[in-house]
């Protein structure tokens, strides 16, 4: 295929993690692949071209596909990944912090989303995948935050989907689990620490932690990514891995009232 008939893909937060296993395993399959990172100065590896920006600033946003746009001259592909975690009791985070993370997890999608969308719809045709989360779909103690902006990204994305089928446009949710990540790179402690909570955090920590070495690999949500990014006749969401698989299984299946006390006694809280 010539260059310049490749596909071409945006993957935000594809400096490490599942962003970077994204935009290499789309980079396999012949898209010229665009990634993201906050920091300047990003090298181009293994053919992917990383470039900085900022997904909470529009002007950063706007800067970002104005020059990959400039270069390929077609945007087929977004892939919103460019996130951040928060572990610790809702309480304990004031509202400064809580508007932070939205405005990455959630704000910044938004972003990219709308600068992207214009060029799609000249093209008739595109696909935005958005990371979410199994905690888009399950409430988690001690995520709340967190999951919150989850929550917020599946209502956005299958709402959106609906305006967007006409233009030959489809939004396509991914629901990782826990994934082998960078647990202490990526999450955000609260920032009113309050004694209240200072027993159970630790724990929390301590069990999200042991979660994630024993999550998936970053390359499994990647190939779920392609999946989604891919398909001729996608499916609203897709699950990534056996985990998040069971955890949506058990969710639709099981009485509430089961589902509850089976959180609380996982995560160690009293039934």
């Amino acid at each position: 295929m010539d260059k310049s008939d490749r596909r071409v893909a945006i993957v935000t937060g594809a400096s490490s993690g599942i962003g970077r296993a994204t935009a290499k395993a789309l980079q396999n399959l012949n898209f010229r692949v665009f990634g993201t990172s906050r920091r300047a100065g990003a090298d181009e590896t293994n053919d992917v071209t990383m470039l900085s920006c900022d997904v909470t600033d529009d002007a950063s946003v706007a800067r970002l596909v104005d020059e990959v746009m400039a270069k390929a001259g077609r945007i087929d592909l977004l892939v919103n990944n460019a996130g951040i975690g928060l572990l610790g009791g809702a309480e304990e985070s004031s509202s400064a912090q809580a508007q932070a993370l939205f405005d990455v997890n959630v704000f910044g999608v938004v972003r990219m989303t709308n600068a992207v969308l214009p060029i799609m719809r000249r093209q008739r045709q595109g696909r935005i995948v958005n990371l979410s989360s199994i905690l888009g779909l399950i409430p988690s103690p001690y995520n709340a935050l967190y999951a919150s902006t989850k929550h917020a990204i599946e209502g956005y994305s299958e709402s959106l989907d609906h305006e967007l089928r006409t233009f030959g446009i489809r939004v396509v949710l991914v629901e990782p689990g826990l994934t082998r990540t960078s647990f202490e790179a990526n999450i955000t402690r609260p920032d009113r620490l309050l004694e209240a909570y200072d027993t159970i955090r630790p724990r929390m920590e301590a069990f999200m932690r042991k979660g994630v070495e024993a999550g998936d690999d970053p390359e499994v949500v990647a190939d779920t990514i392609v999946k989604a990014a891919t398909a001729a006749i996608p499916r609203r969401r897709y699950t990534a891995g056996k985990q998040a698989g069971q955890v949506r299984l058990l969710r639709r299946l099981i009485p509430e009232f089961a589902f509850d006390k089976s959180l609380r006694k996982q995560v160690g809280l009293p039934v």
